[in-house]
């Protein structure tokens, strides 16, 4: 088995396929690139047993086939510092090494037989076939990923929830104190299904896709996703479990509406946030008609910060408050101008939504739990 590669094409899969490998794992294989050499394609592929993520190159220079695994650290240690420049690769099955020899040098590395690698998920029986542009699927994970939660007794808040529709996405994520819902109407699914993605690959799609119009085919069943886009597939086992009624905890009444500025809002409220009582980090607002106060105190340290904003207001004079960092999460996850903040009183839920959304097919809404003030 030999063959010739470029480094910086092998770096760039690598490092794609690296971050599905964690730093430490209960087998030694998972510690592995598992290369396969099938024709003229390369496959190379990382798992660390729950998300696994595989990658095809196809090569010019290809003689013999095989599967072998390489440790991941010194591989990619070693493309970090060559630089642009062709490899040949071949194996040495007596001593059971990598041979790696550039223009001026060789390398050996050792490696492990393929056969002890993970067998990769398929599905049993039918599944769900559902397709996204990057766009669509990109600002769906990065509009809800932050609201995950790490809640080892309910496991399914770990994750995003896809409800699918006929034409139509909801993306939904909470850890119990903030709610986002993202819909898109521009989706080409054609039955009625969900599933939970867990937050590591969804992370890994967040960092690898782009807003483009690539298409992404995610085939799903019970157990298991696959994400197929480019010259990738990225296969996640699924959060199993109910996801709660996230509709039935959003509020439906709520007759007072702030309008203000976000990047305003949320740099005084970063500001106000450094002196909040550490513990609790509790900021409280004041709306009037034409002002916002936003204000917090550490009564134990004898520090306070006070700030007001300009803003629209329609409803009553009331005060509430909220927990500084989700606010500031919930507004840095917004990407409109200006927002709309949604109150009844200070002891149900507030409602924030963008003044104008990015396209017609989204909508978009973030929920954060108030605070005994």
């Amino acid at each position: 088995m030999k063959f010739v590669i470029s480094s910086s094409e092998l770096s760039k899969h690598l490092n794609a396929v690296a971050k599905v490998i964690n730093s430490k794992n209960t087998l030694p294989i998972l510690d592995n690139f598992l290369f396969k050499i099938e024709g003229n394609t390369l496959t190379i592929t990382g798992s660390d047993l729950e998300t696994t993520l595989i990658t095809k190159i196809e090569l010019d220079n290809v003689e013999g086939e095989g599967v072998i695994a390489v440790e991941v650290n010194k591989l990619l240690n070693l493309l970090r510092l060559w630089p642009e420049l062709p490899l040949s690769f071949s194996i040495d099955e007596e001593k059971k090494n990598v041979n790696i020899t550039s223009e001026t040098g060789k390398y050996s590395l050792p490696y492990m037989d393929g056969d002890e690698f993970p067998k990769i998920p398929e599905f049993e029986g039918e599944y769900t076939t559902v397709k996204y542009t990057g766009d669509v699927l990109v600002s769906g994970i990065e509009k809800t990923l932050f609201a995950t939660a790490d809640d080892e007794l309910r496991p399914v808040m770990n994750g995003i929830f896809f409800e699918i529709e006929e034409g139509k996405t909801t993306f939904v994520a909470s850890d119990s104190h903030k709610l986002v819902r993202y819909i898109r109407t521009d989706v080409d699914a054609k039955s009625t299904s969900s599933f939970i993605l867990p937050k590591k690959p969804a992370g890994i799609l967040k960092n690898s896709l782009s807003k483009d119009d690539i298409i992404i085919e995610v085939n799903f069943d019970q157990k298991n996703a696959v994400f197929k886009y480019d010259e990738f597939t990225l296969i996640a086992r699924l959060v199993e479990g109910t996801y709660p009624s996230y509709n039935s905890v959003i509020p439906t009444d709520l007759p007072n509406k702030l309008l203000v500025d976000r990047l305003a809002f949320l740099n005084k409220l970063k500001l106000v946030t450094v002196l909040a009582n550490q513990a609790s980090f509790l900021v409280k607002l004041k709306v009037t008609p034409n002002k916002l106060f936003v204000s917090a105190q550490d009564v134990d340290f004898a520090s306070a910060a006070n700030e007001e904003i300009d803003c629209h207001y329609e409803g009553e004079d009331m005060e509430i408050g909220f927990k500084g960092p989700f606010l500031q999460d919930i507004l840095s996850n917004l990407s409109s101008a200006d927002v709309v903040l949604q109150l009844h009183d200070s002891s149900r839920a507030g409602i924030l939504v963008p003044n104008e959304t990015e396209t017609e097919a989204e909508d978009v809404l973030m929920l954060i739990m108030p605070m005994m003030l």
